[in-house]
């Protein structure tokens, strides 16, 4: 046993190895994905849409419906209807998330300035940024301009008249020293950049305000921070107030009548009186508050030190005066406050969230508010007593992410800033709404657990401070089940009993649903619902009692509990081996248990750093198999740390090559049935790897670049938890897993879809015509969706895909060319459906059904078109392209729900081939009489004038009249839109289509009720056959009589068809 101490501690034996880093001698190659050959996959988002924190908002004024937020992950949202709808407009253009500041310029509304890096630096969920971007365009385009070390930005002001004129207040590195810190000024647009205020390299600038009466005035706030992963620092010699009366060339300090110590600053003139300056400042209780000056900055007198405007500085202090009342000011804190008496005195003002950090007044009317705070972005124009909604932005931080095993199964995890959240992964309707997604237990920063994943009925929430409650879903209550009960809150972390990570984890074992586990310093451990837990670890942590001091200072302590440090950060249970218990704890030493929790393994990466682990995975092939992901970004160090085990731990590999620079993985997956293939959430996006991450690829997809912090497998979909832009699921990973990331010569290759269940999606219309509905989550294409691979994009070349039964009998028949030949019209069927063919992976959704049915042209009927749904069961599909056929076996599941026997789906499948072939017969029918009609139309109007033959044309009336007749038993030409079938009279082949629709269902049991009205139908139409056929064997043969009497020509249906016989 070399090397090995061995500690007794608590009765667990904790055994401590001073572990070596394995050396990587076998050379293996390195395989590179082309991730763009995989750009038909598509993740879709789940939402839910309910806003996360937003730090940027800015409006335009002259255009009151034209707003722009920037949140702290999910890049910039534009609305273009004052907030009842939003929309990226950064995706694609931006590298980061983050979004700490927009100014929109008033003299030229199509320039606008973001500054990346959020300001209000939290110690959790805050990611950095990559400089200044621009548009010129209203931001259908952007330009990254520089100042990328920035990190963090707070303000930018641009010149009344002259966009090209910006400078710019970085707040620079959080976690350390350096960067682009102060203010940097451009007059060429952000071409080049010039600093014109520097402190040192621990203090940025907060708050940056420019004179609008005379933009050679400026004012600046420093502010001296440091976040270290134990506390926060706001305060120092460097935070002050400065002075410009050359457009930011030069600055003066000005802080007569302030006090000496000062933390966070926000500055502001007003630009109803020049000579009126706020400050919002921190400092010491009794001199905390806010500033005002009336002479321009030169003296300083402190109005209120109400403590709720000056509350957690270090994430608030912003000030905006009223731009036409001087009296009128606005504080921004938890909550958002109003002065109307300069500032003296402070009301609370009612708005979507109560966390807030950015406020745009309209500078022609002040009632237009546009606000930014943790539940996004919302609008005003009453002066703040109502709103638009931030239930309409899919911005949520989520830190973790769980599944049931419920059909469909839910999503669960917490989003920050608001409640944890329980939402479906799918619904049988257009998108998932707030309907489909409920507030969980918990709090913010839950990981959730549950009683029974196939049923539950409790959820268990973690929150901040080690809370864990429990809600009853059956009765709607919860109760609390901390293992000690304390607050905890603004105690020094040392002096606590237990301590909790802000995001301490809490699990089921996945052998027992009933076993929980939480951790803290220690690992808990309970069977009964959280009635009793058992301290089943020694600390796992460093336990270093010099960086367990208060949270905050030097003025102002944090005690939430997000500064918490030496504690477990993730745990899991090996799905392989019931005991094997991994840890990882926020101070980066990694902990093994394969017992059960009585002696635990110190097996923390030889060299590994003071560091977070954010997750570690077993291996679902190997058990001894296991990978981590830790990070130092609280230590200013952006670079990837990430190891792979094939031992327990004994030995680690560093993995890593391929992931970008400043980019960090935070959690790693293997897949669950191609060993070796890895998926990673990063920092900065998503990335596979096929050689178990000796090579790593940036797979972004659609996928928006934003944190992504944990990832779960279900069946065969990948389920995302983002840090900023909600939950996203990749439905189907059959292409990654069967073609292993290589494609060979092939030209073609048709993948196995995975089983899937018989659902409904939505809408036909929306998938057709890609159109996503605002404000809903997406749900899956209904259908079997079958991804197949082309070696080149088939531009003259036909693609075909042909969906068989086993028997090789035609169901549908689709094409990569479109019918040049089909006329739309209203009622009609819908066009022929386009398979996808460009290069790469494509997907395309077959939706069950068989071939359309046959439509009458140019008559609004009141059904569809579109063949039934066939049954679930086996199935198969040929694809081919460029003479290379490639052919696969899949399958189609019965909904689980359902209680449906195989007898039911032969009787529904029966009856539903039945009604189809009735209504083409009829269908048919009537074009087959109607070309008969025209037929007879053409001779009348050619003999009209002549008298000879004055029998002929009377008889071709008179049919034509019986033809119509007969017709309008059938069809109602009258109708011409949907609402019309309510002005005349649904005719026969309506009915069929209203028996077929009936017929045509989720659950396949057929009624009687739609088994007697198919047979009244049926009967209706055999007595308007034979009518048909008593037109054709007796009318229409006297009139060809008639015809070969006088010599005339025959009239002709088409082949096989009704014919008009000599």
């Amino acid at each position: 046993m070399k090397n090995l101490i061995i500690l007794l501690l608590g009765g667990c034996l904790l055994i401590a190895p001073a572990t070596a880093q394995k050396k990587n001698t076998k050379v293996e190659e390195a395989q590179k994905v082309d991730a763009a050959q995989f750009k038909g996959l598509k993740w879709r988002n789940i939402g839910p849409f309910r806003g996360g924190r937003a730090n940027a908002i800015a409006g335009v004024p002259g255009n009151d419906n034209l707003y722009y937020v920037g949140y702290t992950g999910g890049g910039v949202a534009k609305t273009e209807d004052a907030g009842i709808t939003w929309k990226n407009i950064s995706d694609g253009f931006f590298n980061v998330g983050s979004i700490g500041e927009i100014a929109v310029s008033e003299y030229d509304p199509n320039v606008i300035y973001v500054g990346s890096g959020e300001h209000a630096v939290r110690g959790v969920m805050t990611s950095f940024g990559d400089g200044v971007y621009k548009s010129t365009d209203a931001g259908k385009t952007w330009k990254n301009i520089g100042l990328a070390n920035s990190r963090h930005i707070a303000d930018i002001v641009i010149h009344p008249t002259n966009a090209d004129v910006v400078l710019v207040g970085a707040q620079g590195p959080v976690h350390g020293a350096g960067g682009e810190r102060g203010v940097y000024k451009s007059t060429d647009g952000g071409a080049t950049w010039k600093r014109t205020l520097f402190v040192d390299d621990n203090t940025g600038v907060s708050s940056l305000s420019m004179d609008m009466n005379n933009p050679r005035i400026l004012y600046a706030a420093t502010w001296q921070h440091r976040r270290y992963p134990w506390k926060v620092e706001s305060g120092g010699p460097g935070c002050a107030i400065w002075k410009s009366t050359d457009t930011g060339e030069t600055w003066t300090k000005i802080v007569d009548g302030l006090p000496k110590e000062m933390g966070k600053i926000g500055v502001a003139v007003s630009r109803a009186n020049s000579n009126r300056v706020y400050a919002i400042i921190e400092a010491e209780k009794s001199k905390a508050g806010l500033y005002r000056s009336d002479d321009g900055g030169r003296k300083w007198n402190l109005m209120t030190n109400d403590q709720t405007i000056t509350a957690r500085s270090w994430y608030y202090m912003e000030v905006f005066p009223d731009p036409i009342n001087a009296d009128i000011v606005y504080v921004l804190n938890a909550p958002a406050l109003r002065s109307i008496d300069g500032g003296k005195s402070f009301q609370g003002m009612q708005v979507g969230h109560g966390d807030t950090h950015d406020l745009w007044i309209n500078p022609k009317d002040s009632r237009n508010l546009a606000l930014a705070d943790d539940g996004g972005g919302e609008i005003s124009f009453n002066n703040g007593r109502s709103w638009s909604s931030i239930g309409n932005q899919a911005t949520a931080q989520f830190y973790r992410v769980n599944v049931d095993n419920r059909f469909p199964f839910w999503v669960y995890g917490g989003q920050q800033d608001n409640s944890s959240v329980m939402i479906q992964s799918r619904t049988g309707g257009a998108g998932i709404t707030d309907k489909d997604w409920m507030n969980g237990p918990g709090c913010e920063s839950a990981y959730i657990a549950f009683d029974n994943p196939d049923d539950p009925r409790y959820f268990y929430g973690g929150c901040y401070q080690g809370q864990v409650n429990v809600l009853d879903a059956k009765t709607g209550e919860t109760k609390d089940v901390m293992e000690y009960p304390a607050t905890n809150l603004a105690w020094a972390p040392k002096d606590m009993k237990y301590r909790f990570n802000w995001n301490a984890p809490l699990i089921n074992s996945p052998h027992d649903y009933q076993t929980m586990y939480h951790g803290g310093n220690v690992l808990f451990r309970t069977t009964n619902g959280g009635i009793n837990w058992q301290v089943i670890s020694p600390d796992l942590t460093r336990n270093d009692t010099t960086k367990q001091d208060t949270s905050g200072g030097p003025i102002t302590n944090e005690g939430a509990g997000g500064e918490n440090y030496n504690t477990i950060y993730y745990v899991i249970e090996s799905p392989s081996e019931k005991g094997v218990i991994y840890t990882g704890s926020d101070c980066g030493l990694v902990h093994v248990t394969k017992d059960g929790g009585k002696s635990w393994q110190n097996i923390t990466p030889a060299g590994l750093p003071e560091c977070l682990i954010h997750s570690i995975e077993v291996s679902p092939h190997d058990k001894a198999t296991v990978y981590i992901a830790a990070s130092r970004y609280k230590f200013n160090d952006f670079s990837n740390m990430s190891y792979k085990s094939t031992d327990y731990g004994k030995t680690w590999t560093k993995i890593g090559a391929g992931v970008a620079t400043d980019d960090f993985i935070k959690v790693i997956r293997e897949d669950k049935r191609v060993k070796d293939l890895l998926y990673a959430g990063a920092e900065r996006g998503f990335y596979v790897s096929y050689n178990g991450g000796v090579q790593w690829t940036k797979f972004q997809l659609n996928l928006p670049i934003v944190p992504v912090t944990d990832l779960v497998i279900k069946g065969n979909d990948l389920v995302a938890a983002t840090a900023g832009r909600a939950f996203w699921i990749l439905d189907d990973l059959g292409a990654l897993q069967q073609s292993k990331g290589e494609f060979g010569v092939t030209n073609l290759k048709l993948f196995t879809p995975k089983p899937t269940y018989r659902l409904n999606g939505p809408p036909a219309f929306l998938a057709a015509n890609g159109i996503e509905l605002p404000g809903l989550g997406q749900n899956p294409s209904e259908g079997v969706v079958f991804d197949y691979y082309l070696k080149q994009k088939a531009d003259t070349n036909k693609v075909t895909l042909e969906i068989m039964d086993l028997a090789g009998k035609s169901i549908r028949k689709y094409s990569s060319k479109k019918d040049e030949s089909f006329k739309p019209y209203p009622g009609g069927p819908p066009a022929p459906v386009v398979i996808p063919s460009e290069s790469g992976v494509n997907r395309f959704a077959w939706d069950f059904r068989g071939e359309h049915l046959v439509d009458i042209p140019g008559v609004y009927v009141l059904g569809d078109y579109r063949g039934h749904r066939v049954a679930p069961g086996h199935y198969k599909a040929r694809m081919t392209y460029k003479g290379e056929t490639s052919e696969t076996e899949f399958e189609i599941l019965a909904d689980p729900n359902l209680k449906a026997t195989a007898a039911d789906w032969t009787a529904q499948q029966e009856l539903l081939n039945r009604a189809e072939s009735y209504l083409n017969e009829l269908n048919t029918s009537i074009n087959s009489m109607r070309k008969v009609k025209k037929q007879i139309e053409t001779y009348n109007d050619v003999m009209k004038n002549e008298k000879d033959m004055k029998d002929i044309l009377d008889a071709g009336k008179e049919l034509i009249k019986k033809i119509d007749k007969w017709e309008s038993n059938l069809t109602e030409t009258r109708s011409k839109n949907f609402q019309d079938v309510i002005n005349f009279p649904n005719k026969l082949n309506a009915e069929f289509f209203q028996v077929r629709t009936t017929l045509d269902e989720h659950d396949p049991r057929v009624t009687q009720g739609v088994r007697d009205r198919l047979q009244d139908i049926q009967a209706d139409w055999q007595k308007f056959k034979t009518q048909m056929d008593e037109i054709v064997k007796k009318d229409i043969t006297q009139y060809n009589k008639q015809f070969r009497e006088k010599n005339l020509p025959a009239l002709m249906t088409e082949p096989k068809e009704i014919t008009i016989n000599n």
